[in-house]
Formats: C-alpha cells, structure tokens, sequence
C-alpha cells in the first residue's frame, strides 16, 4: 500500500470556479455527517484536501500524527480493508523526546509542509514515508508561534504567525518548500503589541491569485497584491477588545469578495460584532448579521462556484449556513468542528476534537 500513498502528492490538481450571474438560488436545510475517524485522542485544526482522480483528506495533529484518508476504492486488492469506506493511513512524527503540536497544514502537488506552534517552531516537509520527512526550517524566540500556511503554486508558499520583535511573523518558500525566508520587519507595517493570529482552524490566510490576506487577533487584515512582495494593513470592526476577541477565520471567493469571522471563544453564544465582509478586496469591512447568530466560529468557507453567495461557518457550537453572502444565517447542526474544507459545492470535509467527518449538506 506504501506505493499508492507515495504518489497521493504528485497527483494533479482540479479547480474551476463559475460566473457569479450564472449561479442559481438554492438553500441548504440539513447537512448529513459521516464519520470518517473517530478517537479520544485525536485534535486536528489543519486539515486539507488532496483532489485529483480521488480525493483524499490530509490532517496534522496536536500529537504529531500525520494522516491521509484514501477511499478504499483504490485498495480493492486489499483483504483487510473489506467492508470499509476508506483507509487511514497515519504516521506519528512525535518521539519520546519530541512531542509536536501542529496547527497548519500546505499542500502541493509535489509534496505537504507542516509547522508546529511554540519554540522551537519545526516546519516539516512531509511524506507518507516516515523517514523521508524532515524538517526544512527551524526559528527558536519567546514568542514564536506560528498559526497558519498555504500556497500560491507548488513553488511558492507562506506561513504566518505571531508578532516577534515588533512585527508579525511571515516566512514564505519560493522553490518548492526546500527553503523558507522570514521577512524583515522593514518590510512590513508595524505590527501592535501582541498582535498574532488565533491558531484555531488554519484559515488565518486567504489567496486568490496573486493576492494574499492574513487576518489577526487585533482585527486587522494585512493585504499583499503581489505574493508577500509587498504589503499593507486595514483595519476592521470586528470585535476585538479582549485577547480572545478578534478574527479567527477569513476566506475570499474572489479579488474582491471576502468574508470573516470571530468573537469570544470564552462566551461563544455573543454575536455583537463578530462577521464582517468586504466587497472592495479587504480595503474596508462592514459588520453584518449584526447581534444575531452565529456567535463565535472557529473557520468559514465560500462554497465553491456559487458565486459568492453561499458561505458555511464552524465551530465547537455548530454548524451554519449563509446564502446571502453571510446577510443571515441558518443553524444546520449542533454537531461541533473546528475546521472545515470544500470537495464540491455540496461535499465537505470537517476536523476537530476526536473526529474526522465527511459533510453532505442537502
């Protein structure tokens, strides 16, 4: 089986995205939850989905563990997998002496890239053959944290985290992941004291093209147009007094269209403040859904080819759903996620506390 778990990042990947006049009124009422993987142990915030002939959900644990989930369809050959829907195959890149704790998770077609949170940070390239994983970028400080990551191309990639030494922490890849570069803090606007991003669901960075948002515990979302080259900060309403407060998820559907998402993780039922969107690529914000549910979220999404109309929003109270660019909401589930990734424009895959599951929402 090794051999089919080998090639699961060489595999091309498909996207195609639809005219926004194009789209058709529809509204989910109920979302069925398959359970892919169950265990006590298990805590995942990174997750990501590997599409080309099969898809296949790829995770990062807070124990280390790396997983991918293939459909059992490819190992039909296999006596032990008889009678199951998928096959979990996991590694523990945890030891005795290292214990690893991994918030964020990029993929590419050539490869996946994982960082854990605190000092030292450890960013891995990974594969499924434990010992070719290693590390490719290694930053000891006080304060390192890093929270999130994703990619332009299968070349360039990013990964963000906290302030260090007056600035937020931006590391980018431009050859594939061999290498990573922090950026100086004379290339970037001047981080506020204590500003970083909430590690929560791996959705601190949203990329259209060429065009990179990264948003911040301060409520503040710093724009690059050109791949990290280059940025600026705008400020947002979202709340944001308290150090819970803030943004914890952002998605953009296109240039233009963006989305996010916060509040209090310690008062999740509070509403005030807490969505907010864009219609000019992040220069200003408006509060919407304005002290009406959902509160606090950990992560929201557009879903795909659908304009920019239909969002979904998770978190450890819920599951909700939007098909007004996020006017209003609908409660769909109680079921609890912290994290949440498109197949198609009705199959998700969501992660979080000791639990994997497959979304069909109806």
């Amino acid at each position: 089986m090794k051999q089919f778990c080998l090639i699961v990042f060489s595999l091309t990947f498909l996207f195609s995205e639809v005219n926004k006049d194009e789209v058709t009124s529809r509204d989910f009422s109920k979302v069925e939850i398959e359970t892919l993987v169950q265990d006590s142990t298990l805590n995942v915030r990174a997750l990501e989905i590997i599409k080309a002939e099969f898809s296949a959900p790829a995770y990062l644990t807070s124990i280390g563990e790396f997983g991918i989930i293939f459909p059992n369809s490819i190992f039909k050959h296999v006596d032990s997998l008889k009678g199951k829907a998928f096959y979990n195959h996991k590694i523990n890149l945890s030891n005795d002496t290292l214990k690893l704790n991994f918030r964020a998770l990029g993929v590419t077609k050539k490869g996946g890239f994982g960082i854990t949170i605190g000092s030292p940070a450890l960013l891995y390239k990974l594969d499924a053959d434990l010992e070719k994983n290693k590390v490719v970028y290694q930053e000891s400080h006080p304060s390192v944290f890093y929270d999130s990551m994703d990619f332009w191309n299968d070349q360039e990639g990013i990964a963000i985290g906290d302030s260090v030494e007056g600035c937020l922490s931006i590391i980018i890849t431009r050859d594939g992941g061999s290498t990573w570069e922090k950026l100086s803090c004379d290339n970037l606007p001047k981080g506020i004291e204590n500003e970083g991003a909430f590690a929560a669901s791996d959705t601190n960075i949203a990329i259209v093209g060429d065009n990179t948002w990264v948003a911040t515990t301060a409520g503040r979302v710093y724009y690059s147009p050109d791949k990290g080259k280059t940025w600026e900060v705008f400020e947002t309403p979202i709340v944001k007094e308290k150090d819970t407060e803030g943004i914890y998820s952002i998605d953009f559907y296109d240039e233009l269209t963006g989305f996010a998402i916060g509040g209090d993780y310690t008062k999740p039922d509070d509403n005030a403040a807490n969505k907010i969107r864009t219609n000019d690529g992040g220069k200003t914000w408006e509060l919407v859904s304005q002290n009406q549910n959902p509160g606090y979220r950990s992560c929201v999404q557009y879903i795909p080819n659908r304009g920019g109309k239909e969002l979904v929003a998770v978190g450890f109270k819920g599951i909700d759903y939007s098909s007004d660019s996020g006017s209003s909401w609908k409660h769909i589930s109680d079921e609890g996620f912290y994290t949440i990734r498109f197949l198609n424009d009705s199959v998700a895959y969501a992660a979080g506390a000791r639990k994997i599951s497959k979304l069909l929402f109806k």
